[in-house]
């Protein structure tokens, strides 16, 4: 092979050399941007600042939550008084009233301070739950009672418990434990009433595997 042929050749490869660093830098920029997003769960636009903290979507989310907990399960409580069979039920629903009701005031009055929205209607599994309740008195009513309680309980304790570990606001840090210390009471108190079917709780995740060292 003659210089010339292979000169042309070398040519040739450091081109494509280049034009394969211009390829690979757009890409790049043009996927890095998402990456970024995926990794942190929201945009920069997402979070707000407030006088105790930044304010990011798990946050309001979590005010959110706790308002409809309060939505089902003030009604629910008072339903209890005439539906259920328990005396035991019975007063677990007392309780059930009492708490969310103070609960319910401190989440709106912290709404409005933070400006953020909150519904005004249980979501649609809470309204499932209530409709179903409403067909059941005595021992039935008490089973499903306990059931649908508790397992309600255990999915937002996990939220509300990730909102209280990594929340950056100061505000919703304090109302998360407040609100962690309630929902414990409660998965406590309907576990009392002996009703609580354990088989049909979901099985807690794996642990994590331990980091390499």
């Amino acid at each position: 092979m003659s210089r010339l042929q292979l000169k042309s050749m070398r040519i040739v490869e450091v081109i494509a050399a280049l034009g394969f660093l211009v390829i690979a830098t757009i890409t790049v920029f043009t996927i890095a941007p998402n990456a970024f997003t995926a990794a942190i769960g929201a945009s920069p636009s997402d979070w707000s600042d407030t006088d105790s903290g930044p304010l990011g979507p798990a946050d309001r989310d979590f005010l959110v939550k706790v308002r409809q907990a309060g939505l089902w399960e003030i009604p629910t409580g008072q339903q209890a008084q005439q539906r259920a069979g328990s005396n035991r039920v019975k007063e677990v629903g007392r309780h059930l009233i009492e708490d969310h009701t103070k609960l319910d005031a401190q989440v709106l009055a912290l709404a409005a301070k933070l400006s953020v929205e909150l519904p005004s209607t249980p979501n649609p599994d809470q309204q499932g739950w209530m409709a179903e309740l409403s067909t059941k008195t005595g021992q039935e009513y008490d089973k499903t009672f306990a059931d649908r309680l508790r397992a309600a309980h255990g999915k937002v304790f996990t939220a509300v418990a990730a909102v209280r570990a990594g929340t950056k606001n100061a505000e919703i840090r304090s109302f998360a434990q407040v609100a962690v210390d309630v929902v414990m009471k409660h998965m406590t108190l309907l576990e009392s009433t002996g009703r609580v079917d354990f088989a049909a709780l979901p099985t807690p995740p794996p642990p994590s595997p331990n980091p390499s060292k």
